[in-house]
């Protein structure tokens, strides 16, 4: 009880901020101790907020209090020292709620610093534990670490310590037990099977430290594709910025240029006719000065003076050439503004054919994935890819009818009444698309009759020989030959059979980079056809030739 009382008395006389015995304690006005470096560093923290408070009680001082050492308390403090408040036990060396605590340990129980295997799973405190140090009974005593789950090592049926390992059941046993329902069992040490089990698990270590050399490794990898993607992006935003802002300049510069042209000739025009206005004005003046003269002369009554005056008098200056004098009203430049138009109209022509190009090159960025593991398999993933492709109606056979949008071909009997356009087909009723294709894309093409799909670059000949512009039968063109009965895949003139189930929609799925073109049979499932695998050097443009009869159609299918 003495020692308790001790202990009691070393807690009252603890700094709460240390928690060690107080050393030149002060007293707050709130009645609480600290030792004076403490507190001082306390509240110099709270400086900053200009309000200083007790640790303990919170109570807040306005202002910084001025602090004098307690001497009766730092006396006392030293009274205890000397009469064994040092000698009791440190606070830290008794067992909290979270620690293993000693088993031998009587009242307040102490921490344990070890575990014993061998003495029914006790665990021992600094104190208790010397015997197992000093007497060579303990020597083949197992000590481990603290844990407060040793009583599993005890068996429940028979009170005995576990050293046996059971194979057939997978458990851990006593002896008792090996004699009972273990019996003839595969068994061995707890020892031996820990030493057998440790090898498989430095194995497992072994491949988990090499995965995880070979993660980390991935990291490096992915972090290096983090830095390059955003490298690329950030010199592609600043590089198209520097495009956009060269055609904004060429687009101003243009503008400028009109501007002063349109001035310049309205100066030029507007000067000549003021001129020639001027000159008729000034022929006016002197026609209404000789009418009236000749007026005063016709009522002159002498006609002496009459016949002396006249013939000066009726002779007239040759009038100004006002012949050509051609009123239009508002229509001077009106060719201007329609000649701009055309620019305009032009420049969207482009921007929109092109623009697929840019949204396409830039969708097809992947980092993660290579070419052969990106390509989809089913359809719902083809189309992610879908891409909206119209026939470009200056690259259509005469005999070929657009519609639903420029997305449908069909074989007429008559000739369409096309404006004539070099990009034409003539030889035969194809069409291309208006969009070029890059990146990863993916359409379906429902047709009726025979049709060829297809994809070739924009140079493929429009009027030279069928070898030159029919597709499929250059190396400027890849197509699929779809008949009733078969499919036939011709390029550079080749044509390869092709086995599959027969459908009236065919899909098409490019990948331009990659260099993969695959076509395939579209139905309640999609079935592979024709894969090809090559590199392609320009953007390519998708085709359609309808060649068995007329009436026959051939359709781009709408897909979102």
């Amino acid at each position: 009880m003495a020692q308790k009382g001790v202990q009691l008395d070393r807690e009252t006389f603890s700094c709460s901020i240390c928690l060690d015995l107080l050393k030149d304690p002060v007293t707050t006005s709130c009645g609480h101790s600290y030792c004076m470096n403490c507190i001082k560093s306390f509240w110099d923290e709270e400086d900053v907020k200009k309000l200083h408070s007790c640790p303990q009680c919170r109570q807040t001082f306005t202002p910084r209090p001025v602090l004098l050492k307690n001497t009766m308390l730092a006396d006392l403090v030293e009274e205890l020292k000397k009469t064994g408040l040092q000698a009791a036990p440190a606070d830290h060396c008794y067992a909290g709620p979270e620690d293993v605590s000693c088993d031998v340990c009587t009242g307040r129980k102490r921490k344990a610093i070890k575990s014993c295997l061998q003495c029914v799973s006790i665990s021992f405190c600094e104190k208790h534990l010397q015997p197992h140090y000093e007497s060579p009974a303990y020597e083949k005593h197992k000590l481990v670490d603290p844990s407060k789950k040793l009583q599993e090592n005890i068996c429940s049926r028979h009170d005995e310590v576990m050293k046996i390992f059971c194979r057939t059941d997978q458990q851990c046993i006593c002896y008792l037990c090996l004699m009972d329902e273990h019996k003839g069992h595969d068994t061995v040490t707890a020892a031996a099977e820990r030493t057998e089990r440790q090898r498989e698990l430095e194995v497992s270590r072994l491949n988990i430290q090499q995965r995880i050399q070979d993660r980390e490794k991935d990291v490096k990898l992915l972090q290096q594709e983090v830095e390059a993607v955003n490298r690329s992006a950030d010199e592609a935003v600043k590089d198209s910025e520097k495009i956009f802002t060269e055609l904004i300049r060429l687009m101003e510069k243009r503008s400028s240029d009109v501007k002063q042209q349109v001035r310049s000739q309205q100066k030029s025009e507007v000067s000549r006719v003021k001129e020639l206005q001027e000159k008729l004005e000034q022929e006016i003046s002197e026609l209404k000065r000789k009418d009236a003269e000749l007026k005063l002369l016709s009522h002159t009554e002498d006609h002496n003076q009459f016949l002396h005056n006249y013939p000066s008098l009726s002779t007239l200056r040759e009038p100004t050439d006002s012949s050509g004098i051609d009123i239009r009203p508002l229509s001077y430049f009106e060719d201007v503004t329609a000649a701009v138009s055309e620019v305009r109209d032009k420049l969207q022509d482009v921007l929109r054919e092109k623009w697929t190009n840019v949204s396409l090159a830039v969708t097809e960025v992947d980092v993660l994935l290579s070419p052969s593991q990106a390509e989809p398999k089913t359809r719902a993933e083809f189309l992610r890819y879908s891409s909206e492709i119209t026939l470009d109606p200056n690259t259509a056979h005469t005999h070929l009818l657009l519609s639903e949008g420029n997305r449908k071909a069909t074989v007429m009997r008559k000739q369409q009444s096309y404006s004539s356009h070099p990009d034409r087909f003539t030889s035969c009723c194809q069409v291309l698309s208006r969009e070029s294709l890059t990146g990863r894309c993916y359409w379906e093409v429902e047709s009726r009759g025979g049709v060829d799909v297809a994809v070739a670059y924009k140079n493929i000949s429009r009027t030279g020989s069928l070898n030159e512009s029919v597709f499929g039968w250059n190396d400027k063109s890849w197509a699929l030959d779809c008949n009733k009965n078969s499919f036939t895949f011709l390029y550079n003139n080749i044509k390869t059979p092709v086995s599959g189930p027969q459908s009236s929609r065919v899909g098409v799925y490019l990948d331009h980079r990659a260099g993969i073109l695959s076509f395939y049979s579209v139905s309640e499932t999609m079935t592979l056809l024709h894969r090809v695998q090559t590199t392609f050097t320009q953007p390519l443009y998708a085709g359609l030739r309808i060649y068995q009869a007329y009436g026959d159609t051939a359709e781009f299918c709408k897909l979102k």
